[in-house]
């Protein structure tokens, strides 16, 4: 029978660094473009400090997620090698687990006894993997993944305020870097949501608030700290 209900969960590995990497990139160097530019810098100064902060940006970004996402799938590994061995050493008490889980959900204990059987037939560690542990295809962590997606959209998402800094003129900058990075982030947001069929509106109101906060702190540390030539 043809499947013609469209899920998005199967979006959620990919979508989580996707959003989290431009996310960052267009607030972290519109945070940086205006913290210098409050300073008082040239406005070659404040391209070579927001090329800088994307290069180091998508850095951080690929390491910080690669290690994370890799730490997840070494847990799961492990898991799944715990798991694989109890079923080779005691496979009728785990078939019993896994029977008690599927009359915790609902079934009469024939029932989910008979369910039990024949998804141990089929593939008795999937089976516990994804109905014992939480682990499945579809969830699985992917680190190489994650990395390249979260560098490269941090990429893209920081390019966008260095885009403003090479058009407008340095006594336009900041309302232009602040304004313009405020619509990326809501369009984000409004993006994020609909490929994940969330809320539009929270979404984009969602990173916008946040966005804005960060641009408002840094642009305020580099007008208190800076001094103008």
């Amino acid at each position: 029978m043809r499947h013609i209900e469209r899920h998005k969960s199967h979006r959620i590995g990919w979508l989580r660094a996707a959003v989290l990497g431009a996310n960052d990139g267009i607030v972290s160097t519109a945070s940086l473009v205006l913290g210098v530019a409050a300073a008082g810098a040239s406005s070659q100064s404040i391209l070579i400090a927001g090329v800088a902060g994307l290069v180091a940006g998508a850095m951080s970004m690929a390491a910080g997620e690669y290690v994370s996402v890799s730490s997840q799938a070494d847990t799961e590994r492990a898991d799944l090698d715990r798991e694989r061995k109890e079923l080779a050493a005691d496979p009728e008490h785990e078939h019993a687990e896994l029977a008690a889980i599927y009359v915790g959900r609902g079934l009469d204990a024939g029932l989910a006894s008979e369910v039990a059987t024949q998804l141990t037939a089929h593939d008795a560690l999937g089976a516990h993997g994804r109905d014992e542990l939480g682990i499945s295809d579809t969830m699985a962590a992917r680190p190489v993944q994650a990395a390249l997606a979260s560098a490269g959209t941090f990429s893209v998402g920081a390019v966008l305020p260095l885009l403003i800094v090479l058009l407008v003129p340095v006594s336009a900058l900041m309302w232009a870097v602040s304004g313009s990075s405020l619509l990326f982030l809501a369009l984000l947001g409004s993006l994020a949501a609909r490929a994940g069929g969330a809320s539009v509106m929270i979404s984009a109101a969602r990173v916008t608030f946040w966005g804005a906060l960060a641009m408002a702190l840094t642009a305020g540390v580099g007008a208190l700290f800076g001094v103008t030539a």
